[in-house]
C-alpha cells in the first residue's frame, strides 16, 4: 500500500535516539533545550518552547495571552479539530470564518467582516496543507483592533511568509505553533513546539507546560520555605498559577533535533513531488490542485486535490475504496469542524461557511512524502484518472 503520508527516520535518527536512552536523561535534560534551539534558529524566532503536542502548545497559547474567559477566538472551519477545542479548553468561544474556495486558508475578505462586526480577542490562521496564509494583510487587521494573533503551523514547518520570512519567525503573531505528528516535516513520534519574540509570553509558556511550577523564579514568593540564611534552598519549587502536563521527553527531543538537520532537505523533496504532481495533473478536466503559486514557498505537507465528482461515475468514499483496492490510500482533510456533533450541539452550523462545505464535498488529499516515487506518483495519477 502507498499511504497518503509516513514519517522519514534513518538510521542516524535511531542513533540519536538509542544514545540518549543509553547514555543521557530521559526526561527535563538538556536535549530539550538543545532541539528548542534548532527550531528557533531554523525559523527566526527568539524563543521556543517544545511540548507533547501541537494541540497542548494552542491551549497554553491561549493562556498565556491571558484573555477573559467566554472571549472570541476566530479559526478556520476546515482544519483537525484541534484547532477548535484549544480555544474551548481555554475558557474561550470559537468563531468560524469562512475559508477561500483556491486554498482552504481563511478568507481575508471574510475575516475582515468579522472582525469589523464582531468582539474578537484572538485569530487563528491555520496555513492549511503548509501553504501559507495571507499574514502580512491579517496582521494589519488585527493590529487596528489590538487582536492576538495565534498561528496554527502544525502543516507548516519549512513554509515562508509571501515576504519572505520562514513561518514560526512570528513576524506578523504574537505566537505559532508548530506539530510534530509522524506526518508532519520532521517528526517527535508526537510533539509540538510553540515560538515567540516575547519574553513574557515565553515565560508564562514554560509554567503553563510544566504544572505551573517554575524552578529559576530568583525570589521565592515563600520565603520562610523558600530560603535558609537568606539564600534560595537548592531544593525548593513553588507553584504559584495552574499549569499542565505538557512536556516533551528528552527522547522525543533527541529524534526532533536530529530531524531538524535534515529539515531543508524533506522541504526540498516534498516541492519537487508537488510540482511533479501538478505536472502530472495539468491536462486533466477532472483533477485540480489547490494554491499552485505557492509551491516554492509552502512546505506541502499535503497534497490536496479538487475533484469534480459531478463529472464521474463514483463519489467520494467509492473513489477512496477504489484507490484503496489498487493499492493507494488517500484521506480527506478534513470534515469541517462546526459538522461535528460536539459543535452541533453548541449551536454550531455551516450556513455561512459554504466555501468551506463545498471544499469539503470535493477534495481528497493524495500521498506526499519524501520517500515517494515518481514511478508511484504516476501510478496514483494514471489510476485516478482511470476510474
Amino acid at each position: 500500500m502507498i499511504p497518503y503520508s509516513r514519517q522519514t527516520i534513518t538510521w542516524l535518527d535511531a542513533l540519536y535516539v538509542a544514545r540518549q536512552v543509553k547514555f543521557k536523561s530521559l526526561t527535563q535534560g538538556a536535549e530539550i533545550q538543545r532541539f528548542e534551539e534548532s527550531v528557533s534558529q531554523y525559523v527566526g524566532a527568539k524563543y521556543a518552547v517544545a511540548v507533547s503536542s501541537a494541540t497542548a502548545g494552542l491551549h497554553i497559547a491561549h493562556l498565556a495571552l491571558d484573555h477573559p474567559i467566554g472571549a472570541k477566538v476566530v479559526t478556520s472551519p476546515i482544519s483537525f479539530i484541534a484547532s477548535a477545542n484549544s480555544i474551548i479548553y481555554a475558557g474561550l468561544k470559537p468563531v468560524f470564518v469562512d475559508v477561500d474556495p483556491d486554498s482552504g486558508n481563511m478568507s481575508i475578505s471574510k475575516l475582515a467582516e468579522t472582525l469589523n462586526s464582531q468582539n474578537i480577542n484572538t485569530v487563528v490562521p491555520v496555513h492549511y496543507a503548509g501553504n501559507p496564509c495571507d499574514m502580512k494583510t491579517i496582521y494589519e487587521l488585527c493590529r487596528k483592533q489590538n487582536i492576538s494573533i495565534i498561528e496554527d503551523a502544525a502543516h507548516a514547518l519549512g513554509s515562508n511568509y509571501e515576504t519572505g520570512e520562514k513561518i514560526g519567525s512570528c513576524k506578523y503573531s504574537d505566537l505559532t505553533v508548530f506539530s510534530f505528528h509522524p506526518v508532519k516535516s520532521i517528526t517527535t513520534g508526537e510533539g509540538g513546539v510553540i515560538t515567540t519574540n516575547n519574553p513574557n509570553l515565553y515565560a508564562r509558556l514554560l509554567k503553563l507546560r510544566s504544572h505551573g511550577i517554575q524552578k529559576t523564579d530568583p525570589e521565592p514568593t515563600n520565603v520562610l520555605l523558600g530560603k535558609t540564611n537568606g539564600e534560595k534552598n537548592v531544593w525548593y519549587y513553588e507553584m504559584d498559577s495552574i499549569g499542565y502536563h505538557y512536556r516533551l521527553t528528552e527522547i522525543q527531543a533527541a529524534l526532533g533535533f536530529s530531524q531538524m538537520k535534515k529539515i531543508d532537505r524533506f522541504i526540498k523533496k516534498r516541492r519537487k513531488i508537488a510540482l511533479a504532481y501538478d505536472k502530472l495533473i495539468s491536462k486533466s478536466n477532472l483533477l485540480k490542485p489547490i494554491k499552485q503559486n505557492v509551491r516554492d514557498i509552502s512546505a506541502n505537507h499535503l497534497y490536496p486535490v479538487v475533484i469534480n465528482f459531478s463529472a464521474i461515475s463514483c463519489g467520494k468514499n467509492d473513489l477512496m475504496l477504489k484507490l484503496r483496492k489498487e493499492g493507494i490510500t488517500t484521506q480527506v482533510h478534513y470534515v469541517p469542524i462546526p459538522l461535528h456533533p460536539f459543535y452541533q450541539k453548541l449551536g454550531y452550523s455551516m450556513d455561512q461557511l459554504p466555501n468551506a462545505l463545498n471544499f469539503y464535498y470535493n477534495i481528497l488529499s493524495i500521498p506526499i512524502y519524501p520517500r515517494l516515487s515518481y514511478l508511484e506518483q504516476r501510478k496514483i495519477i494514471r489510476t485516478l484518472k482511470s476510474l
